[in-house]
């Protein structure tokens, strides 16, 4: 991991070298009019100009340009675009991209035990866990490689996010991701400004919790060929909701665009990114423990617990990178994206926070109390080019393309005595102190073809067909499960169809409807068995069937669908230990409806609700499977005039189960988390500073602090663990457009 830690060092270095560039390009730069704070855009950054996804530019209607969520005219399958001025006015600056995809239907969860943006989160979409859907951002699938899950505060805050559009399906043959499976949540970084600005800001609230940061805009630079930049940096810190949980984190971030002659254009996109965080590296609180500390209990102050402070944190550094061309060949269009990012996770963790580990370890003198613990790496970097190209037809719009993946991974995990700061011996076999360590890599391409068929001047049908080739690699001087030297190879095809349409039933009314494959990678887990050529179950794989209506008129948005998911090929397994197997059995049938209306009633006010009933039953028994909520319903107040604006959302995720079969035991109840935003945005028009923005924020307004989850313990239901809404909090933010 030489190379990638080199990587990341140079990176930052970069960013220092980027900030005196923008400031260099700014000064050089005559201030003009920064454009309104109202004006609603999504990035265009690395989609298809033609598709839904490629860009979205909300205007027209009063409704469309205050709705939290809503679907566009032309969509294929259920949406919800989430604008740029939604995340600025309404999410707290202190956010992760899960806390922004919340407001939509079928979205649940998204609550960090430690306060918004304070830890980790995780959302489902229609019941799918993170890592049965895409996670992208300018088009650029990202996640995990052991699987493709998602670090929540890692990489884009959603600070630095220019909007978002969540796709719940696989979309078209073009749509990208290992995972497309259970849909995609789409970020798109910020459109570039026109004009000069510079924008400090700062943010301060509860748990002395503060941010400070600032973004310099170039406008376009006629002396470099009308090229435009946009260097950001900001601090967050905090000492968390829980006890204990400090945070510290660091973002920088670059955007270059360049126009090449009249149809080529050259984008250069970098972030990096730093968390220091004091948290458990398996969150959660037993009811023992809730009972003797409070809700927010998570670490102390005694160096005999595994739960002390000192022995519990974690070092994250990412850097996320890609340079896109679009240009045009004779009649067709191009656009070529390399892109690179990195993740690299040091975590240092007591043995188990919930105490069902007594302290005692085997690197001291018998019958010692001495502090169990270990040492966890996660480290990876994926290399990658998606190549597009697309040509308008006399009946049509023909696109082709192909993306190419490939990725290295170092992980381990090394057993500690943080009493005696020694390796622990703990294992009955050489290494002994070393419960795994590994190396796995991937090598992907995926090429695709689709065409927008014009049926009709209001009627469009997109027949799609994508081949998915997928060979994963491990080499383990110590596997993980069986401690076992080990090297396994297994490679993964399938071909997915698809069919999208979409009629214009008018100028306001539009329907759409959907059949389509979806895809998911088996985990790296497969491999962490005895004799991996004995586990090579089929891919999980899923048929997706939906309809659906979206109207859009000058005080209305509303979009409606319904949607039949048959999920087959749900890996299971048999055995235990070194004889452990898996295999496929059975599947579930997600099913649903999901609905999203907005109404502006006049005078800058503007009502919004949305929600969802949500089915997701296993084929054998008929159960409702776990960590699937029954509905979910956000209801909203909004209101923006005259440079004033507020939003008073409540959403609320349905009764779920912790557990498949649904035990009563683990039951989780409904539960709603309000949040109220009030700003207000000063055009001074001055020779220096042209506006001022204050904006104070409330999460959890009316401070209720229920259930969100529940992590069931082998070792009985004494240390099942729970997480609860952190309680109410706020935050005042101040900038200023110079």
């Amino acid at each position: 991991m030489k190379n990638s830690q080199q990587t990341l060092i140079r990176t930052a270095m970069s960013a220092q070298v980027l900030a005196a560039l923008a400031l260099m390009c700014a000064s050089a730069q005559a201030q003009t009019q920064t454009p309104p704070a109202d004006e609603l855009q999504v990035s265009n950054t690395a989609l298809d100009a033609e598709a839904i996804k490629s860009r979205v530019v909300i205007t027209g209607s009063n409704a469309a340009n205050r709705a939290p969520v809503q679907s566009a005219l032309n969509a294929t399958q259920p949406q919800s675009i989430i604008t740029a001025t939604f995340i600025e006015q309404t999410v707290t600056p202190l956010a992760d991209f899960n806390a922004v995809a919340r407001i939509a239907p079928s979205v649940s969860a998204g609550i960090s035990a430690n306060g918004s943006g304070l830890g980790e989160s995780k959302v489902a979409l229609r019941g799918f866990q993170d890592g049965e859907y895409n996670v992208t951002y300018d088009g650029i699938p990202f996640g995990d490689t052991n699987n493709p899950t998602h670090h929540s505060t890692s990489y884009f805050p959603a600070r630095i996010i220019g909007g978002m559009v969540i796709e719940r399906g696989p979309g078209n043959a073009s749509n990208l991701g290992q995972a497309t499976f259970g849909g995609s949540i789409n970020l798109f970084s910020k459109e570039l400004s026109n004009d000069f600005r510079f924008t400090p800001y700062l943010t301060y609230g509860t748990w002395n919790t503060k941010i400070r940061g600032a973004e310099v805009d170039s406008g376009v630079l006629q002396r470099f060929g009308d090229a435009r930049l946009m260097f950001n940096a900001s601090r967050l810190e905090s000492d968390g909701y829980q006890t204990y949980s400090a945070v510290k984190e660091d973002n920088y971030q670059f955007k270059l665009q360049l126009p090449l002659g009249k149809d080529t254009t050259l984008t250069l996109f970098s972030t990096y990114n730093t968390i220091h965080s004091n948290v458990p590296d398996k969150a959660g609180v037993t009811l023992a423990q809730v009972a003797l500390y409070g809700k927010n209990y998570s670490l102390n102050n005694d160096k005999t617990s595994q739960n002390y402070w000192g022995y519990n944190y974690n070092d994250k550094r990412t850097d996320f990178e890609y340079v896109r061309l679009q240009t045009r060949l004779g009649g067709w269009a191009l656009d070529n994206t390399l892109y690179t990012y990195a993740y690299n996770n040091n975590t240092m963790s007591g043995q188990d926070a919930s105490g069902a580990t007594a302290n005692g370890t085997k690197a001291g003198a018998a019958g010692n109390k001495n502090v169990p613990g270990y040492n966890k790496l996660n480290a990876y970097r994926v290399n990658g080019d998606i190549i597009k190209l697309s040509t308008r037809l006399d009946v049509g719009l023909l696109r082709a393309g192909l993306w190419l993946e490939n990725s290295d991974t170092d992980r381990h995990t090394y057993d500690l005595d943080w009493t005696l700061n020694l390796p622990n011996p703990k294992e009955s076999t050489a290494p002994k102190s070393i419960s795994y360590e590994q190396q796995s890599s991937w090598k992907q391409y995926q090429p695709f073809v689709e065409f927008e068929w014009a049926v009709a001047p209001q009627w469009t049908v997109t027949p799609g067909l994508k081949y998915v080739h997928f060979q994963r690699k491990l080499d383990a001087a110590v596997n993980q499960g069986t401690r076992l030297p080990t090297t396994a190879e297994q490679t993964y095809t399938t071909t997915l169809p698809f069919l999208t349409a979409n009629y214009a039933i008018s100028k306001e009314w539009a329907a759409y409807g959907q059949i389509a494959r979806g895809f998911l990678v088996p985990d790296l887990s497969m491999f962490y068995v005895n004799n991996p050529t004995l586990n090579t179950p089929k891919p999980q794989t899923s048929t997706n069937y939906q309809l659906g209506t979206v109207h859009q008129s000058g005080n209305l948005t509303l979009d409606a669908d319904l949607y039949y998911i048959d999920f087959n090929n749900k890996i299971a397994s048999s055995g235990s230990g070194n004889d452990q197997i898996y295999y496929n059995q059975g599947g579930v049938v997600y099913k649903g409806l999901e609905g999203a209306i907005t109404y502006y009633l006049g005078s800058g006010v503007s009502l919004h609700a949305n929600g969802s009933l949500n089915k997701a039953e296993a084929k054998d028994s008929g159960l409702q499977v776990a960590k699937v909520p029954k509905s979910t319903t956000a209801l909203g107040l909004l209101y923006k005039r005259n440079g004033l604006y507020g939003s008073l959302i409540a959403k609320t995720n349905g009764s779920q189960y912790a557990k498949d079969g649904e035990p009563a035991a683990y039951q989780i109840g409904a539960y709603t988390v309000t949040d109220l935003t009030l700003g207000y945005r000063w055009r001074v028009g001055g020779p220096f500073v042209k506006a001022v923005k204050l904006q104070a924020g409330v999460n959890n307004l009316f401070n209720k602090q229920d259930v969100t989850s529940i992590s069931a313990n082998s070792k009985g239901v004494a240390f099942d663990q729970y997480t609860f809404v952190p309680e109410r909090s706020w935050t005042v933010s101040l900038n200023a457009d110079f």
